[in-house]
């Protein structure tokens, strides 16, 4: 069992990225499939999560209305869009697997990918 984050990059403050998540040896339409990401010196924290074909969550407002989650099934892939990146967006972002709920708290998730790294310059 894999999860594979990839698409992160240095960009420009107000520019867009596209994060994805890749499943080996899962079909991420069984999980909900969260995207958490860690700036320097912070703490890990919940951005969003997808469950069922495509329901979807938003943690904290700073992402809401900037960043959307989608999955494509027959890539078994999620999606981590992320439009007019600002430079308090820096950070690694991971994805992770549960099996069935949706949440912020990190423990609850069952598989993590490696992560990867979103640098924005102002």
């Amino acid at each position: 069992v894999q999860l594979q984050a990839s698409g992160g990059g240095l960009v420009q403050s107000g520019t867009s990225l596209r994060l994805s998540c890749a499943g080996s040896g899962l079909s991420l339409d069984n999980y909900a499939i969260g995207w958490f990401r860690q700036a320097p010196g912070k703490k890990r924290e919940g951005v969003s999560c997808i469950r069922n074909r495509d329901e979807a969550f938003y943690y904290g407002n700073s992402v809401k209305g900037r960043f959307t989650i989608s999955r494509d099934s027959a890539k078994n892939t999620v999606y981590l869009q992320m439009n007019n990146l600002k430079p308090e967006d820096t950070a690694v972002y991971y994805c992770a697997a549960d099996k069935s709920v949706c949440t912020n708290f990190e423990l609850e998730y069952d598989f993590w990918g490696q992560g990867t790294l979103v640098t924005v310059s102002s």
